[in-house]
């Protein structure tokens, strides 16, 4: 088969199949969806306040007291084996924990930070829409809004 009769038979195959739109879904483009992930926007500021709670109540003070406990059962042994090479590698291990659980802080830190930020960020963006939408509001709904709302 030669390029004319390739092209012809490409063509008219593209021209028997139905052109069609479709609005009422969202796109679905080249990459997967996210595993559990739906395709609308979901906040739950409720959910979020309790997450950073869980964080600031649970997570942080149980890795710091884990932390410290490896740091205690780490510094024990290294007096153990004081004068010998093992006692040199348990200080730099014990340096390297703490730089560990230090980093592992400062990131539920932010997290948390991040989480009740976002609460606010949603709500300032509501704002912002909703007073996007006064100058559409015809004169006579006008005098209906109180000052107080």
């Amino acid at each position: 088969m030669g390029f004319d009769e390739e092209w012809a038979s490409s063509k008219a195959a593209a021209e028997r199949k139905p052109a069609s739109t479709r609005l009422d879904g969202a796109y679905d483009g080249p990459f997967p969806p996210s595993p559990g992930g739906d395709k609308d926007l979901n906040s739950s500021p409720a959910r979020k306040t309790a997450a950073a709670n869980d964080i600031e109540t649970d997570f942080e003070p149980n890795t710091r007291r884990a932390g410290v406990w490896a740091d205690e059962a780490s510094i024990t042994a290294g007096k153990a084996f004081e004068g010998w090479s093992a006692a040199a590698g348990l200080t730099k291990a014990q340096d390297a924990w703490w730089k560990s659980v230090t980093a592992l802080l400062g990131r539920l830190a932010s997290e948390k930070a991040a989480l009740r930020d976002t609460n606010s960020l949603f709500f300032k963006n509501d704002i912002g829409v909703g007073g996007d939408f006064v100058p559409l509001i015809k004169p006579s709904q006008l005098n209906q809004i109180s000052p107080q709302q």
